[in-house]
């Protein structure tokens, strides 16, 4: 009896010594090429045509294949076919019209979903998948041009000869005709059809037609708008009858799939055995092998490594995508080893990296660091249009620009608010794109208060007194940030305007009021940020081109910038490749920018990202664009490490199990004792 009530007490002992672990995932899973990673913020939509945040992207990016991409390595960013078989030129037409043909890869298959058994014409009823066709990439930019479904970018790609006509006439045929509402999207689409512009040539060729020459639309084809997507998933999840809506139910042909949606707690998504690049790795496309190129600098850092040299992608079986509300409990489960990649939080940031570089103690674990320069900049802004700080202020507010310019800190202001994440800014041109100089410096983007000085001596404000009051000159500063943080950050510029003379008041408002503000012009200076939609000049420098001015087309012309030179060379440079003539022009505007100062420059953020050792082939891309099929990690140096990382404290279960030892089974025996 003592006997057996001894190897109870031990079996309970041994349980709660098995029971001391935190891992958070199967054991099974441990020996498995799974990615695991936190997201801070759930995904809005998964429908490729409206999707365009990071969040949405993280999903939709490995799930929906493109027709083009960029390289992953080389830097400035280089196009590569996607499912295109390569990447096509303009073909001038009558009229500046130009084309762009494109020709798919033979055999392409959409991933497996039930929405396939719907059949079309001609179809097999009862399918779980079915060729990739041109028709898919035409039904996927009609869907941008339908105002029901509300793409963001619709007005991009009205560019395409008769998109805009065609979204008007699908307005006006379901308006007038109910009954055509209810007919099977592709059925409406037909009916309402044709575009002009797009041209389904056959089942692999489609020829797209821009009204006018635009370079940049390329770019546009290497993102989710330009997928191809089939009419039967648009149609089947619908969310009636139980079916999920389209928005949360994606059907694409890239390397994932989406296998498990709970957005606000669990993402999963796994290699689709469908992908052209499982399917046909000896054909060896762009877009489906790990390059056997870089840049300089690549190789040192990992990122050429023979072993994957020229291999098929994706290496990655798996990746789980955990929602965290809170960032430190986040990056604490990074710490030990249950996330593959983190961001460096703010409270810990002193503890992680110093001087730029990661601290001894990360380096001794092995942990790295990937720094890139994001494609974006921030900036402070002046309404032209303001009468005091603008254009009618003529030379007077030029040179108040001018000296408000050479007040700013730009490099101390990234030190103390974003941990010295980033570079000053000198145009509004990031590095990695053409037109960016490494040597180029603003004579108006360094701190000099004497010339500051001087300057608003010969604007008329000497130590920055207004003559018409004999008091500071008084200039509002509109910002849509309430925040204690966002005060602290404004309160910055306003102390150092304050050095010359200028009495500058915060006017915070919440970002509705603000946003209403600028819509009504009823400001003067403002704080700002533009991140690329895609790699080019033309991206960043339309945001001071005269017709894209808030006050006369709500364009993103926030400074309601206007001078007829600039607006001439940015005609001029847009429709250009980039060569030396492009870059001429360039630096014509950059000029004009010099010495108007409409903005003043900040800085270009600077990207960190922690990588676990056991992470393979990182390399950020800057934008939103999906990596993920380059990826690789070693689980069994991750199942060593995390255990080493998180060996648990076992004496409170030997003192739990000693307690039940000496307190439950002398009571055991007495109560055994008694019965007899």
């Amino acid at each position: 009896m003592r006997r057996r009530l001894l190897g109870t007490a031990l079996a309970m002992g041994a349980l709660l010594l098995a029971a001391c672990t935190n891992n958070p995932y199967p054991d099974e899973d441990s020996s498995r090429k799974i990615l695991y990673s936190e997201i801070a913020e759930p995904p809005k939509t998964l429908d490729p045509a409206v999707a365009y945040s990071t969040a949405d992207h993280a999903v939709t990016g490995p799930v929906y294949e493109t027709l083009l991409e960029y390289h992953f390595l080389i830097r400035p960013y280089v196009l590569i076919p996607g499912i295109a078989t390569r990447v096509p030129a303009a073909q001038p037409l009558p009229g500046g019209r130009v084309a762009y043909r494109f020709e798919l890869r033979d055999d392409l298959l959409f991933e497996d979903d039930p929405c396939f058994a719907l059949g079309g014409e001609g179809e097999r009823e009862g399918r779980t998948t079915r060729s990739v066709r041109a028709a898919d990439v035409a039904f996927e930019l009609m869907r941008i041009a339908d105002p029901e479904v509300n793409s963001p970018v619709v007005t991009t790609f009205w560019k395409i000869e008769g998109m805009r006509e065609f979204g008007e006439r699908l307005a006006s045929r379901r308006e007038a005709d109910p009954g055509f509402a209810e007919l099977r999207i592709d059925r409406q689409y037909q009916a309402a059809g044709p575009v002009e512009g797009l041209r389904v040539l056959s089942e692999t060729e489609l020829e797209i037609v821009l009204s006018a020459a635009y370079p940049q639309m390329l770019y546009w084809f290497a993102m989710q708008f330009a997928t191809p997507v089939p009419w039967e998933a648009v149609a089947h999840y619908d969310g009636k009858e139980g079916r999920d809506a389209f928005a949360e139910h994606p059907v694409g042909a890239g390397p994932f799939r989406l296998v498990r949606y709970q957005k606000r707690s669990r993402i999963a998504l796994e290699r689709s055995p469908n992908w052209y690049g499982i399917r046909h790795p000896e054909a060896r496309a762009p877009a489906a092998t790990y390059p056997t190129e870089g840049e300089p600098g690549d190789e040192a850092l990992g990122r050429l490594d023979p072993a994957y040299l020229g291999r098929a992608l994706p290496f990655i079986e798996r990746v789980e995508l955990r929602y965290e509300k809170e960032t430190i409990p986040a990056f604490n489960k990074f710490l030990q080893g249950y996330y593959d990649a983190s961001g460096v939080i703010q409270e810990s940031f002193d503890k992680i990296i110093h001087e730029g570089n990661l601290s001894a103690e990360m380096q001794a674990i092995g942990m790295r660091l990937e720094k890139s320069i994001v494609p974006s900049v921030y900036y402070l802004g002046f309404n032209m249009d303001d009468p005091e700080v603008g254009r009618r202020a003529g030379e007077r507010g030029r040179k108040l620009r001018q000296a408000m310019s050479l007040a700013v800190d730009a490099r101390e202001f990234t030190r103390i608010f974003a941990n010295g994440r980033g570079i000053p800014a000198e145009t509004p041109i990031p590095p990695g794109l053409f037109g960016y100089e490494e040597g180029y410096r603003n004579p108006y983007r360094e701190l000099d208060l004497a010339r500051a000085q001087r300057l608003l001596s010969e604007a008329g404000y000497p130590n920055g007194i207004d003559p018409g009051t004999g008091k500071p000159l008084h200039l509002s500063f509109d910002t849509g940030d309430t925040s204690a943080r966002g005060r602290l950050r404004y309160l910055f510029f306003v102390e150092a305007w304050r050095k010359i003379g200028l009495d500058v008041e915060i006017a915070a408002t919440d970002y509705n009021q603000f946003q209403d503000k600028v819509r009504r012009g009823a400001y003067q200076i403002f704080f700002w940020g533009w991140v690329a939609d895609y790699p080019d000049p033309e991206n960043f420098l339309f945001l001071l081109w005269g017709p894209m001015a808030r006050s006369a087309s709500s364009g993103p012309n926030t400074a309601n910038f206007s001078d007829p030179r600039f607006d001439e060379l940015f005609l001029a440079m847009r429709d250009r490749a980039n060569d030396q003539r492009r870059l001429e022009l360039i630096r014509e505007m950059r000029a004009i920018l010099e010495r108007e100062r409409p903005w003043i420059e900040l800085f270009h953020p600077e990207s960190y990202g922690l990588y676990q050792p056991w992470v393979r082939n990182v390399k950020p891309l800057g934008m939103s664009f999906s990596t993920l099929k380059y990826q690789d990690v070693d689980p069994e140096l991750r199942a060593r490490l995390r255990e080493e990382w998180n060996r648990p404290v076992r004496w409170p279960a030997y003192a739990m199990a000693a307690l039940v030892v000496v307190l439950v089974i002398p009571g055991v025996v007495t109560f055994f004792r008694e019965r007899q």
